[in-house]
């Protein structure tokens, strides 16, 4: 699930997807087949999701990124270890393609121009400011959130909160999702269970039935050791600090 871009996934990364939940193809419909308005709002939330890739849409995989709303309307939220660590450096040459399926690319891909980053991340890896802000560029003149829309951040709002988790493994061209409740893991951390979030999948919101983003998959172990479980740094005040330097 959530390894570095650069280094070989963990052993137990490499089995199999375990239970997809929800991947891209799934919905449900009114009486005549036709989807229902909120299978259409959950469609273009999903839109919002979408893959860190190199150089394209088709390139080499590195995580998973969304759109959150910021006064440029240009800022994605991933894991900081997705993109910048001490070892490797700034990953460069990424692009964010929203909405991406099967090879399809509906919303463009957005070139990636700059990292915001914790110092303590920065200078050491710390896994409790395992969170990243990154600006694109514009696609026809227009910002990303302009083009897909974006979901807020949410902080402060404790343990315990039911989510959506959307993610893209490496070995499917479809993300998963999983409806799930978050549990703490420490004070500053928390967790959910659920199966299929491989490499690729780092970096995945946590979307709260109001929209809110309350964690992105990263943190402890770098966001998990097995499919099954995955982490976040708890989006406290220190990502909302992490915030206003990204958008100021």
């Amino acid at each position: 699930m959530a390894p570095r871009p650069a280094r070989p996934a963990h052993p137990a990364r490499k089995a199999a997807l375990a239970v997809l939940l929800l991947t891209a193809g799934t919905a449900c419909g009114g009486q005549d087949g036709a989807p229902t308005a909120e299978v259409a709002q959950q469609s273009a939330a999903r839109d919002r999701i979408g893959t860190l890739s190199l150089r394209t849409a088709q390139g080499p995989r590195a995580c998973t990124a969304s759109v959150v709303q910021s006064p440029r309307h240009n800022l994605l939220v991933t894991a900081a270890h997705c993109v910048q660590s001490r070892r490797t450096g700034l990953l460069e040459g990424l692009v964010f393609t929203p909405g991406y399926r099967n090879g399809s690319t509906p919303y463009g891909t957005w070139p990636v121009q700059s990292v915001t980053v914790d110092p303590h991340w920065a200078a050491g890896d710390d896994p409790e400011y395992d969170v990243a802000f990154v600006t694109v560029g514009t696609v026809g003149g227009r910002q990303i959130e302009d083009a897909v829309g974006g979901n807020p951040l949410g902080t402060g709002q404790g343990f315990g909160l039911p989510v959506s988790v959307t993610g893209y493994p490496n070995v499917s061209d479809e993300p998963i999702t999983c409806s799930v409740r978050t549990r703490s893991q420490s004070a500053t951390q928390e967790r959910f269970d659920c199966g299929g979030y491989t490499d690729g999948t780092s970096g995945s919101p946590w979307v709260t039935d109001q929209g809110s983003v309350v964690g992105v998959i990263g943190g402890y172990q770098e966001g998990g050791d097995t499919p099954d479980t995955s982490y976040s740094v708890t989006f406290d005040q220190r990502v909302t600090d992490l915030y206003r330097k990204a958008t100021t």
